[in-house]
Protein backbone atom coordinates (compact mmCIF):
# COMPACT_ATOMS: atom_id res chain seq x y z
CA UNK A 1 0.00 0.00 0.00
CA UNK A 2 1.39 3.45 -0.84
CA UNK A 3 1.93 6.15 1.81
CA UNK A 4 -0.99 8.06 0.29
CA UNK A 5 -3.32 5.13 0.82
CA UNK A 6 -2.22 4.76 4.45
CA UNK A 7 -2.97 8.41 5.09
CA UNK A 8 -6.37 8.08 3.45
CA UNK A 9 -7.19 5.02 5.54
CA UNK A 10 -6.26 6.81 8.78
CA UNK A 11 -8.20 9.91 7.76
CA UNK A 12 -11.29 7.87 6.90
CA UNK A 13 -11.07 6.01 10.20
CA UNK A 14 -10.97 9.18 12.26
CA UNK A 15 -13.62 10.81 10.08
CA UNK A 16 -15.95 7.89 10.76
CA UNK A 17 -15.35 8.08 14.48
CA UNK A 18 -15.92 11.83 14.32
CA UNK A 19 -19.24 11.42 12.55
CA UNK A 20 -20.42 8.86 15.11
CA UNK A 21 -19.26 11.07 17.98
CA UNK A 22 -20.95 14.20 16.61
CA UNK A 23 -24.22 12.33 15.98
CA UNK A 24 -24.28 10.86 19.49
CA UNK A 25 -23.37 14.16 21.11
CA UNK A 26 -26.12 15.92 19.16
CA UNK A 27 -28.63 13.24 20.21
CA UNK A 28 -27.63 13.54 23.86
CA UNK A 29 -27.74 17.34 23.91
CA UNK A 30 -31.03 17.49 21.99
CA UNK A 31 -32.67 15.23 24.57
CA UNK A 32 -33.15 12.18 22.38
CA UNK A 33 -31.34 10.15 25.01
CA UNK A 34 -32.44 10.69 28.58
CA UNK A 35 -30.19 11.04 31.61
CA UNK A 36 -29.14 7.60 32.98
CA UNK A 37 -30.26 5.90 29.76
CA UNK A 38 -27.94 3.14 28.56
CA UNK A 39 -26.31 3.53 25.15
CA UNK A 40 -25.95 0.16 23.46
CA UNK A 41 -22.99 -0.31 21.11
CA UNK A 42 -24.66 -2.89 18.87
CA UNK A 43 -27.93 -0.98 18.45
CA UNK A 44 -26.18 2.31 17.72
CA UNK A 45 -23.81 0.61 15.28
CA UNK A 46 -26.73 -0.92 13.41
CA UNK A 47 -28.62 2.37 13.34
CA UNK A 48 -25.63 4.29 11.98
CA UNK A 49 -24.44 1.49 9.72
CA UNK A 50 -21.01 1.14 11.32
CA UNK A 51 -19.11 -1.50 13.26
CA UNK A 52 -18.79 -1.43 17.04
CA UNK A 53 -15.23 -0.02 16.90
CA UNK A 54 -16.06 3.61 15.94
CA UNK A 55 -19.00 3.52 18.37
CA UNK A 56 -16.69 2.39 21.17
CA UNK A 57 -14.18 5.12 20.25
CA UNK A 58 -16.95 7.72 20.23
CA UNK A 59 -18.06 6.52 23.67
CA UNK A 60 -14.57 7.17 25.04
CA UNK A 61 -14.59 10.69 23.62
CA UNK A 62 -18.08 11.36 25.01
CA UNK A 63 -16.90 10.20 28.43
CA UNK A 64 -13.98 12.65 28.26
CA UNK A 65 -16.52 15.42 27.63
CA UNK A 66 -18.57 14.29 30.62
CA UNK A 67 -21.65 13.43 28.58
CA UNK A 68 -21.65 9.70 29.37
CA UNK A 69 -20.20 7.41 32.02
CA UNK A 70 -18.74 4.05 31.07
CA UNK A 71 -19.24 1.52 33.86
CA UNK A 72 -16.91 -1.51 33.51
CA UNK A 73 -18.75 -4.76 32.78
CA UNK A 74 -22.09 -2.92 32.67
CA UNK A 75 -22.27 -0.38 29.86
CA UNK A 76 -22.33 3.29 28.90
CA UNK A 77 -24.87 5.58 30.51
CA UNK A 78 -25.91 9.14 29.66
CA UNK A 79 -24.99 11.80 32.21
CA UNK A 80 -25.85 14.75 29.98
CA UNK A 81 -25.34 18.26 31.36
CA UNK A 82 -26.88 19.75 34.49
CA UNK A 83 -28.19 23.26 35.18
CA UNK A 84 -24.87 23.92 36.97
CA UNK A 85 -23.07 22.97 33.75
CA UNK A 86 -25.30 25.35 31.79
CA UNK A 87 -24.50 28.19 34.21
CA UNK A 88 -20.78 27.51 33.84
CA UNK A 89 -21.06 27.34 30.05
CA UNK A 90 -22.80 30.71 29.86
CA UNK A 91 -20.24 32.26 32.24
CA UNK A 92 -17.36 31.04 30.06
CA UNK A 93 -19.18 31.91 26.82
CA UNK A 94 -19.74 35.44 28.08
CA UNK A 95 -16.00 36.14 28.09
CA UNK A 96 -15.25 34.19 24.92
CA UNK A 97 -18.06 35.81 22.91
CA UNK A 98 -16.71 39.23 23.91
CA UNK A 99 -13.20 38.27 22.84
CA UNK A 100 -14.58 36.89 19.57
CA UNK A 101 -16.43 40.13 18.76
CA UNK A 102 -13.30 42.19 19.47
CA UNK A 103 -11.19 39.98 17.19
CA UNK A 104 -13.91 40.03 14.54
CA UNK A 105 -13.70 43.83 14.52
CA UNK A 106 -10.07 43.50 13.48
CA UNK A 107 -10.44 40.61 11.04
CA UNK A 108 -13.92 40.59 9.53
CA UNK A 109 -14.14 40.59 5.73
CA UNK A 110 -16.42 42.79 3.66
CA UNK A 111 -18.48 39.73 2.72
CA UNK A 112 -18.87 38.60 6.34
CA UNK A 113 -19.94 42.07 7.43
CA UNK A 114 -22.51 42.19 4.66
CA UNK A 115 -23.82 38.80 5.76
CA UNK A 116 -24.13 40.05 9.35
CA UNK A 117 -26.14 43.06 8.15
CA UNK A 118 -28.39 40.85 6.03
CA UNK A 119 -28.82 38.46 8.96
CA UNK A 120 -30.00 41.26 11.25
CA UNK A 121 -32.38 42.58 8.57
CA UNK A 122 -33.92 39.15 7.93
CA UNK A 123 -34.24 38.42 11.64
CA UNK A 124 -36.07 41.71 12.13
CA UNK A 125 -38.53 40.76 9.39
CA UNK A 126 -39.17 37.28 10.81
CA UNK A 127 -39.50 38.67 14.34
CA UNK A 128 -42.23 41.04 13.16
CA UNK A 129 -44.09 38.06 11.69
CA UNK A 130 -43.59 35.87 14.74
CA UNK A 131 -41.53 33.29 12.83
CA UNK A 132 -39.59 31.95 15.81
CA UNK A 133 -38.14 28.92 14.04
CA UNK A 134 -36.50 31.15 11.43
CA UNK A 135 -35.35 33.48 14.22
CA UNK A 136 -33.56 30.62 15.96
CA UNK A 137 -31.82 29.61 12.72
CA UNK A 138 -30.73 33.18 12.03
CA UNK A 139 -29.52 33.59 15.61
CA UNK A 140 -27.30 30.53 15.22
CA UNK A 141 -25.96 31.80 11.91
CA UNK A 142 -25.19 35.26 13.34
CA UNK A 143 -22.94 33.73 15.97
CA UNK A 144 -21.26 31.38 13.53
CA UNK A 145 -20.44 34.30 11.22
CA UNK A 146 -18.72 36.00 14.16
CA UNK A 147 -16.86 32.81 15.04
CA UNK A 148 -15.55 32.59 11.48
CA UNK A 149 -14.74 36.31 11.39
CA UNK A 150 -12.58 36.26 14.53
CA UNK A 151 -9.89 34.49 12.50
CA UNK A 152 -8.89 32.18 15.36
CA UNK A 153 -9.44 28.48 14.79
CA UNK A 154 -8.93 27.70 18.47
CA UNK A 155 -11.49 30.25 19.67
CA UNK A 156 -13.90 29.29 16.89
CA UNK A 157 -13.79 25.61 17.87
CA UNK A 158 -14.30 26.41 21.56
CA UNK A 159 -17.30 28.64 20.89
CA UNK A 160 -18.90 26.19 18.47
CA UNK A 161 -18.64 23.46 21.11
CA UNK A 162 -20.21 25.64 23.80
CA UNK A 163 -22.89 26.74 21.33
CA UNK A 164 -23.72 23.09 20.66
CA UNK A 165 -23.96 22.24 24.37
CA UNK A 166 -26.81 24.66 24.99
CA UNK A 167 -28.66 24.37 21.67
CA UNK A 168 -31.81 23.00 23.35
CA UNK A 169 -31.94 25.80 25.86
CA UNK A 170 -31.17 28.45 23.24
CA UNK A 171 -34.19 27.38 21.20
CA UNK A 172 -36.33 27.78 24.32
CA UNK A 173 -34.96 31.23 25.17
CA UNK A 174 -35.70 32.44 21.63
CA UNK A 175 -39.17 30.90 21.49
CA UNK A 176 -40.89 34.12 22.60
CA UNK A 177 -41.34 37.07 20.26
CA UNK A 178 -40.25 39.53 22.97
CA UNK A 179 -36.86 37.90 23.52
CA UNK A 180 -36.41 37.27 19.82
CA UNK A 181 -36.79 40.98 19.06
CA UNK A 182 -34.54 42.01 21.97
CA UNK A 183 -31.88 39.49 20.97
CA UNK A 184 -31.82 40.70 17.38
CA UNK A 185 -31.53 44.32 18.55
CA UNK A 186 -28.49 43.25 20.57
CA UNK A 187 -27.11 41.60 17.42
CA UNK A 188 -27.66 44.85 15.51
CA UNK A 189 -25.70 46.83 18.12
CA UNK A 190 -22.82 44.33 18.00
CA UNK A 191 -22.80 44.49 14.21
CA UNK A 192 -22.77 48.31 14.24
CA UNK A 193 -19.85 48.36 16.69
CA UNK A 194 -17.91 45.95 14.48
CA UNK A 195 -18.76 48.02 11.41
CA UNK A 196 -17.47 51.13 13.21
CA UNK A 197 -14.24 49.26 14.08
CA UNK A 198 -14.91 49.82 17.79
CA UNK A 199 -13.46 46.63 19.26
CA UNK A 200 -13.95 47.58 22.90
CA UNK A 201 -17.63 48.35 22.37
CA UNK A 202 -18.18 45.20 20.31
CA UNK A 203 -16.61 43.16 23.12
CA UNK A 204 -18.78 44.86 25.78
CA UNK A 205 -21.97 44.36 23.77
CA UNK A 206 -21.26 40.70 22.95
CA UNK A 207 -20.53 39.95 26.61
CA UNK A 208 -23.73 41.73 27.64
CA UNK A 209 -25.70 39.83 24.97
CA UNK A 210 -24.64 36.47 26.44
CA UNK A 211 -25.36 37.66 29.98
CA UNK A 212 -28.82 38.82 28.89
CA UNK A 213 -29.54 35.45 27.29
CA UNK A 214 -28.65 33.70 30.56
CA UNK A 215 -30.71 36.13 32.65
CA UNK A 216 -33.70 35.61 30.35
CA UNK A 217 -33.34 31.85 30.70
CA UNK A 218 -33.40 32.08 34.50
CA UNK A 219 -36.27 34.59 34.53
CA UNK A 220 -38.44 32.32 32.41
CA UNK A 221 -37.83 29.19 34.47
CA UNK A 222 -35.69 27.46 31.83
CA UNK A 223 -32.73 27.05 34.19
CA UNK A 224 -33.51 23.42 35.00
CA UNK A 225 -34.59 22.31 31.53
CA UNK A 226 -31.95 19.58 31.40
CA UNK A 227 -32.71 18.21 34.86
CA UNK A 228 -36.48 18.33 34.47
CA UNK A 229 -36.63 16.86 30.96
Amino acid sequence: MSSYDVKKEVTDKFSLRGRVFNKLREDILSGRYQEHEELKEVAIGEELGVSRTPVREAFRQLELEGLIQIVPNKGAYVTGITSKDVKDIYMIRSSLEGMCARLATENITKEQLEELEENVYLASFHASKGHMEQMADLDNRFHHILYEACNSKMLQNLLQDFHQYVIRIRKKTLSTKERGIASNEEHRQIMEAIKAKNGAEAERLATLHTDNAYDNMVKNGLYDIYENH
